[in-house]
């Protein structure tokens, strides 16, 4: 395995029948985050119109400020995942 010198971002590459294959390490975490980040948010979005009443408890229940924190961090997690995907 060798690394690249002198490339932005850094990357691994991979030598296979003369062709270079990049692994970008930051690919998989950002797009767990992205994934993560967009479910919470879509959770928040429920429970802020009041669609999802779980935990019954949840102090978020019907309060529409948590669909609007819910809409923003779907909106991050869509990124994440965007640029996690896009990254070449």
């Amino acid at each position: 395995m060798n690394q690249t010198v002198g490339s932005s971002p850094p990357q691994l590459a991979l030598e296979t029948f003369g062709s270079v294959h990049c692994i970008y390490p930051m690919r998989a975490p950002l797009l767990t985050l992205g994934i993560l980040a967009f479910l919470i948010g879509i959770l928040w979005i429920g429970q802020g119109t009041g669609l999802v009443n779980w935990p019954k408890s949840s102090f978020m229940i019907s309060q529409m400020q948590w669909a609007y924190y819910g809409a923003a961090l779907a909106a991050l997690g869509v990124g994440l995942m965007g640029l996690a995907l896009v990254r070449r």
